[in-house]
């Protein structure tokens, strides 16, 4: 008997698009001899649909047009796990799930927010539980609870909106902590929405500014600046942690921006990434220690920084990582031999297992 499995993509967030792109992939991939699949979308207002139309629509954000499309409530009852399909006469139907692969990147997607209400439903879901999603996404909470594990990080400071922020004190102060150029970054938000590289007084407060929007919650970090290069591992696994192939960022503007990681603009990816073996080890020791410090499960991807005297420091945790058949978690994984369509098997596999 086929399992029903509900892949939910857009979400209300500034990763809207990314999660389209991601979900397409998937959904072209995902096996239909093994599965009944069900495409849940979610509008960037926050509303529910059941999606019946051609994954080009959904890709391509034309979604939302389709004439069929229902919305839908997540049961919150542990005797009824699937959504309740409502047409416009006030009736519903009932469509059982039995698991949840969200393919949803950046606030109510990755930040343990929608992964709650999955739990209050306790539907087998894919990917990390609330807590991990939630200290994962949130950068000052990952680098106190990684600092604490020992886990090598980048000096940091976290500033908040509550407090009474005066900027001229706050860079002279970050400069002397940190040096210059430091980056600047929203606790809660990725794909490099927000994220600014600070040389400068005058750039400060308006880079702040931006951050503090992107970030939603009043939160931002500011990093001292790793010389050096970016690699990343991906991991996968629950009692049992194992990882793929290491990949290397090689960039040529000042950070991978987002029209690096999305256009591949003034950047290159090395699969696997060009470091001695001995680093290779290191590396993944890193990644392994750092997603069980964070209570991990299902999957994430670890990126980190080698720096210039051949250390190698945590930057980053990504839970949900981009999940198309070229995304790098995904590449990462197909190095080791475990194909794209293996992979998304396997991690269902882990929902049920959890």
């Amino acid at each position: 008997m086929k399992k029903q499995i509900a892949v939910i993509f857009g979400g209300n967030s500034s990763e809207y698009s990314v999660s389209l792109h991601s979900a397409s992939s998937l959904l072209r991939t995902i096996s239909n001899e093994k599965y009944d699949v069900h495409m849940i979308g979610i509008t960037q207002e926050g509303e529910w649909y059941l999606f019946q139309g051609e994954i080009d629509a959904l890709e391509h954000d034309r979604w939302q047009l389709e004439q069929t499309n229902k919305e839908v409530v997540l049961s919150a009852s542990s005797k009824k796990k699937g959504f309740y399909v409502l047409d416009e006469n006030g009736h519903y139907t009932f469509l059982p799930i039995d698991c949840i692969f969200p393919v949803l990147h950046g606030k109510n997607g990755e930040d343990g927010t929608i992964q709650g209400l999955f739990e209050l439903s306790q539907i087998a879901y894919v990917g990390c539980d609330h807590l991990s999603s939630a200290i994962s996404m949130d950068k000052e909470m990952m680098h106190i609870i990684c600092e604490h594990a020992q886990i090598p990080c980048a000096k940091y400071m976290c500033v908040h909106e509550k407090n009474k922020i005066d900027a001229s004190d706050l860079f002279q102060q970050a400069s002397k902590q940190l040096g210059l150029p430091f980056f600047m970054k929203p606790c809660n938000a990725g794909s490099s929405y927000g994220v600014h590289k600070v040389y400068s007084e005058e750039e400060f407060l308006p880079f702040l500014e931006d951050a503090f929007y992107h970030d939603g919650r009043g939160k931002v970090i500011l990093e001292e600046n790793i010389v050096g290069f970016e690699i990343g591992c991906a991991v996968i696994g629950n009692q049992v942690v194992e990882v793929g192939e290491l990949d290397e960022i090689e960039i040529a503007s000042d950070f991978f921006d987002f029209d690096g990681k999305y256009s591949m603009k003034d950047s290159q990816i090395h699969c696997p990434a060009r470091i001695s073996e001995e680093q290779k080890k290191q590396a993944i020791t890193l990644a392994k220690n750092v997603y069980v410090a964070m209570n991990c499960e299902g999957l994430a991807r670890v990126d980190m920084f080698v720096c210039e005297d051949g250390r190698i420091v945590l930057n980053e945790l990504n839970t949900l990582p981009g999940f198309t058949d070229t995304s790098r978690y995904p590449t990462m994984m197909r190095k080791v031999g475990i194909d794209f369509s293996t992979l998304i098997d396997n991690l269902i596999d882990l929902a049920f297992n959890r």
